[in-house]
Order: structure tokens, then sequence, then C-alpha cells
């Protein structure tokens, strides 16, 4: 089969060509709107463009077999980056890597970032203390290693577009430092307890905590 050459644009780059279905199924974790359209999935303000076999010189060499599931967006550039984390999250699920404007880097090692809960309001103090001490400052927390920062949101991820009709501006608990699975154990409880959302660094939705962890081999 020959290898496509790929307009610009946020791709994740898999080592093995993806299941439509389950392709799909991850990225409504992101998107629940998401739907197929041809071979192609549209999502909010981007179409994810069906797998095509890749030269392996789009990741300089990492994978030696190459599928690319690029992300282009459709009209207006996407809101907060929502392309790149649809990349980026698909790729980190995939086992495989992410290239945007060029540069190859894979989701598995990245150190920033940490879940969140999105929520319809701001959580008081008082709703909070079961899980998390406030700090000196407003708006952080902390339970052991893990902080938490309170955000507003002006706008809201799509994975969370359930909760706008209820809410004027969402809020966001950022968790940061521990383990993966503390943070998403934690994340999760959080959610359950506020009705909120839990969501990764990617904002796709998490149903357990090992959906932080990197796939195994």
């Amino acid at each position: 089969m020959a290898k496509r050459r790929l307009r610009t644009g946020p791709t994740a780059v898999l080592p093995a060509k993806p299941d439509p279905a389950e392709l799909l199924r991850i990225v409504q974790l992101a998107d629940p709107g998401a739907r197929k359209d041809g071979d192609d999935i549209v999502a909010t303000d981007v179409r994810v463009c069906a797998p095509v076999e890749a030269a392996g010189e789009l990741t300089g060499g990492e994978l030696e077999k190459a599928w690319a599931v690029r992300v282009a967006a459709e009209g207006p550039l996407p809101l907060d980056f929502f392309d790149r984390y649809l990349a980026e999250g698909l790729a980190f699920r995939l086992k495989g890597l992410a290239v945007c404007r060029g540069e190859v880097n894979d989701p598995a090692d990245g150190a920033e970032g940490g879940p969140a809960v999105i929520l319809p309001v701001r959580p008081t103090p008082e709703e909070l203390a079961p899980f998390l001490e406030q700090e000196d400052e407003e708006f952080t927390f902390a339970a052991g290693d893990i902080k938490a920062v309170l955000v507003p949101q002006k706008g809201g991820p799509p994975a969370a577009a359930e909760l706008l009709p209820f809410a004027t501006e969402l809020t966001a608990i950022e968790l940061r430092g521990g383990k993966p699975e503390e943070l998403g154990a934690l994340a999760l409880e959080l959610s359950e307890a506020l009705n909120g959302l839990a969501v990764d660094r990617w904002r796709f939705r998490i149903d357990a905590a090992e959906d932080l962890v990197p796939p195994s081999e």
C-alpha cells in the first residue's frame, strides 16, 4: 500500500490501524456528540480523518509502522486547542505519538497537567472538606501530595456539554501531584459527590482511575 503524505494539522500517529468502532468510542469520550461521516468522524469544530498509512519519517523513525489519524479544523479554529488535545488523547489511549506543528511527542511521557473535575457550580470549602483541605489562598486546596485549584471556565470542553444547560459558568477542580491512580481516584470521588464530570488533561472523560495510566504494551 502506498504511504500518503499528510497535510498539516494535529495528528495521532499509531503503531497499528485502529478499529473504526473503537476509534469512535474514544473520540466520544472527548465529545459525546461525535458521529461517523463516511470513513471520518465529525466532532465539535473538527473532523477526525480516517486512518492512513504514513511514512516513518512522520515520527522521525520512532515508529516502524505508522498509521496517522489527522484532526482537521472544520470552519473556525477549534476552541481551547480541542484539535490538539484530541490528537494527543487519541495517541495516549492507542499507544501512539502525537505530531503537532512538526513536533513529535509521546503523551505517555508527559509530566505536565493532570485530571480535572468539571462542575456546573463552584463548590464551597465545606463541600470540598471531606476530600480536600483549604490552603492559605482562597482557591487552593490539598490532600497529601495532591494539590487542587479551582479554575473558572468561561466555556467548557465538549465532554461536559451535558452540564451546560444547568450552568452559566463552569468550574474546574484542577488536580496535580501524586500518582496517576491516586489522582484518578480522587477525581472520580469528587465528580460523584459534586455532580460533576471527571476528565483527563486532554479533557477526555474518565470512568476509572486506571484511565490515567498509559496503556501497557
